[in-house]
């Protein structure tokens, strides 16, 4: 009976245990956050799902547990275009700091190093969005010194010329910084997120440049090795399958 007793003992400790780490945890405090509502869904595959509401307490802090059938990408949303993108592995905790009103440009993540990676991705891209905004606001002013005759044509043409070239060179360099992060991070799902990230609305890896396949190929290569029966996994092979079918129809139209 003892050794009996024993065995039942270590069985139900080795259950609450494994219990402890199903799934993933994600909390945090924001600023301004206090008795406010937060939404959590699911980048799938197929898009986003809905998981469910958070609230906030008094002090802004909030706290909530999920156990996802496999390992996907998470949006934590304060409204509908101020979110951050997570990549929760089973058993992290993943701590969340940041302005409840502006979370997706001033937020932080600790507790998954996945996740982390996806920061690091968000604030390059807000980087880039400094200098979109800054070379907007610059070409409105020489619009406005042109509209009131302070500058001439010529002047213009020049000024608007040197904003070309930063545009260029900004475009050029989120370019190169997305795609050593495809190939660095190959195998990961964080992979899925950069390669669609746009810079002024302009894809940085262009489905439609017959060179974008080897972008793609190495993320589907990645996460048929890391992940191979991941649904992400599956669905971008067709993805993948169907670009190569239609850029090789456009080669033949060319």
């Amino acid at each position: 009976m003892k050794i009996r007793t024993i065995i039942i003992a270590a069985l139900v400790a080795m259950v609450a245990t494994g219990c402890k780490h199903d799934g993933f945890t994600i909390e945090g405090t924001l600023e301004g956050g206090e008795n406010k509502t937060l939404w959590l869904e699911e980048i799938a595959p197929e898009g986003p799902m809905f998981i469910d509401s958070i609230r906030t307490d008094g002090k802004g802090h909030f706290k909530y547990h999920y156990n996802p059938p496999y390992r996907s990408l998470y949006n934590l949303h304060t409204t509908e275009n101020n979110y951050i993108v997570t990549l929760p592995a089973n058993g992290e905790t993943i701590e969340v700091t940041g302005k409840y009103e502006n979370l997706s440009l001033t937020y932080n993540v600790t507790g998954s190093p996945e996740s982390i990676l996806l920061w690091q991705l968000q604030q390059y891209t807000n980087d880039g969005s400094k200098i979109l905004y800054a070379l907007v606001d610059s070409v409105s002013h020489y619009d406005a010194l042109l509209s009131s005759g302070a500058i001439d044509q010529p002047t213009y043409d020049r000024k608007k010329q040197d904003c070309d070239s930063v545009y260029h060179a900004a475009f050029v360099e989120q370019q190169e910084y997305i795609c050593r992060f495809v190939e660095e991070q190959a195998g990961s799902l964080s992979t899925l997120i950069a390669l669609y990230k746009p810079f002024n609305n302009r894809a940085l890896i262009d489905p439609r440049d017959p060179s974008s396949i080897d972008y793609y190929d190495i993320v589907l290569k990645g996460l048929e090795e890391q992940l191979p029966d991941n649904p992400h996994t599956l669905h971008f092979k067709n993805t993948t399958e169907h670009l190569r079918s239609a850029l090789a129809r456009q080669q033949e139209n060319e």
